[in-house]
């Protein structure tokens, strides 16, 4: 087996696999090194996404809310169940089932595009005669040599002091998604995407669940009215969030976790769980790099430093993805890995960061791109907004589904659009119009002309495009 690649990716998520394959689309030798591993010690490509993240969360999710429906909304369609049980083993052995599928996937692409896979740690050794020698810890010790290295390391969660992740009784994502038996008392900390989509899946399965966040507004990156219909849904369901706390001391007992903290108004409290999840972020992964002996450098926050390209302070080493600055997201990931590989190449790779789509797949799920009403206002930037309900929409009463709404917001001259949000079913597949809309810089009459399927769940952009300049048809 050849030792020298023309490009070398350190990293099998989304960022690095795709990043791979692209690469070699283009031409070139490559390989990928990974060290993730199954149950079996076998190799699991796919990253933090695959494994322990994105897509066994929508697993869990998709299959607590069928649990949620049969037990509730499945009456209102005439549809009785009795005796209805739940089976939380199976559950999730039905999400690493649909995770091995995943990792075997990826496997097979690289096959297909003569990706060779390493199984093991990559980490710098020096640079060589114009290519870098990176070293493969795994079961057998190897070095091989590259022009080009990309960076894929990922992000790994972020432990609060003095509360170290144990994954059975203080979680982290990968905890929360491997519990077999629904916890009476689940207690999550943090209530951005990892806590409110965690919480869900257990609230849905049975679990009292208290979400406790540090900051005074509840989801703060949000657009307000999506924000604040969020918060009216999600404590409509049965999750207790408190906002504005402070967390004191965290004690882990044989069977439960203690948590000290101050509310909002400033009173001292107390819960005990039976499951602490803790979700306050990540953190860049640099770990066994090597990144000092060779010279790569880290900002100020850890993350590998890069410029605009994606180019390191190394010659013709790369970084993508949640290593890097930008919002941690597997499909920025992607992009910057398809636009590195380009760019390897004398093309010219396009990432534009304020088209990049965000979604939170709770009930209902939320998804927005572009400016938020509170940014534009804090810019000046004059606006027009239109908003439409899923209440009017025929599909989603047809659904018996009409929580939430989609807001345009275009600039006040030009019309172009400059934000859309959605909160209803389908909100992450519905956004990506409004991400071609804003890629191509349409304007919300663009969007308000074009002809939407009916009864479809899309009409209700439509509509919101056309309430933008005060002529919504059906509200």
């Amino acid at each position: 087996m050849s030792k020298n690649f023309d490009v070398v990716v350190i990293g099998a998520g989304p960022g690095g696999y795709v990043a791979a394959i692209r690469a070699a689309q283009l031409g070139f030798t490559v390989a990928c090194i990974d060290e993730w591993k199954n149950e079996k010690g076998g190799p699991a490509p796919g990253g933090t996404c695959t494994n322990v993240g994105c897509i066994p969360s929508k697993a869990m999710l998709q299959s607590s809310e069928n649990y949620d429906h049969a037990g509730h909304a499945f009456a209102d369609h005439g549809i009785e169940v009795k005796g209805l049980s739940l089976n939380v083993k199976k559950m999730v052995a039905r999400k690493d089932s649909v995770v091995k599928q995943n990792n075997d996937g990826i496997l097979y692409l690289f096959k297909k595009n003569k990706v060779t896979f390493f199984h093991g740690r990559g980490s710098f050794v020096q640079a060589v005669d114009g290519a870098h020698e990176i070293k493969i810890a795994g079961a057998t010790e190897e070095n091989i040599f590259a022009k080009h290295v990309v960076i894929a390391t990922g992000s790994n969660p972020r432990a609060l002091p003095g509360a170290a992740f144990d994954e059975k009784l203080i979680l982290s994502n990968t905890g929360a998604l491997a519990i077999t038996d629904v916890p009476k008392r689940l207690g999550v900390i943090g209530a951005g995407v990892i806590g409110l989509e965690m919480g869900s899946v257990w609230r849905r399965l049975g679990s009292e669940v208290t979400v406790l966040e540090a900051l005074p507004a509840f989801l703060g990156a949000v657009d307000d009215a999506v924000a604040k219909e969020a918060f009216k849904q999600f404590t409509k369901q049965g999750l207790a969030i408190s906002l504005g706390v402070q967390i004191g001391a965290i004690t882990a007992g044989k069977n439960d976790v203690t948590v000290n903290y101050v509310d909002d108004k400033g009173a001292a409290q107390k819960a005990v769980f039976d499951k602490l999840i803790v979700s306050i972020g990540r953190v860049p992964n640099t770990i066994g790099l090597n990144a000092e002996a060779v010279g790569l450098k880290l900002d100020e926050r850890g993350f590998i430093a890069v410029d605009a390209d994606c180019k390191t302070s190394l010659p013709n080493v790369w970084a993508v993805g949640d290593v890097v600055r930008g919002p941690m997201l597997a499909h920025k990931s992607e992009e910057e890995g398809v636009a590195v590989a380009e760019r390897i190449a004398g093309q010219h790779g396009h990432v534009n960061f304020n088209t990049i789509p965000w979604v939170i797949y709770t009930s209902p799920e939320i998804a927005w791109v572009g400016k938020t009403e509170q940014q534009l206002k804090a810019e000046k930037i004059a606006y027009k907004a239109g908003s439409f309900p899923f209440l009017a929409n025929g599909r989603a009463r047809a659904l018996g589904d009409t929580t939430g709404f989609v807001k345009f917001l275009a600039d006040a001259k030009t019309d172009e659009i400059l934000g859309v949000h959605i909160i209803g079913a389908m909100a992450s597949e519905l956004i990506s119009e409004a991400v071609v809309a804003m890629e191509f810089r349409a304007s919300s009459e663009d969007i308000a002309r074009i002809c939407h399927a009916h009864p479809s769940l899309s009409e209700a952009v439509k509509e919101a495009a056309l309430a933008v300049d005060g002529r919504a048809l059906n509200f």
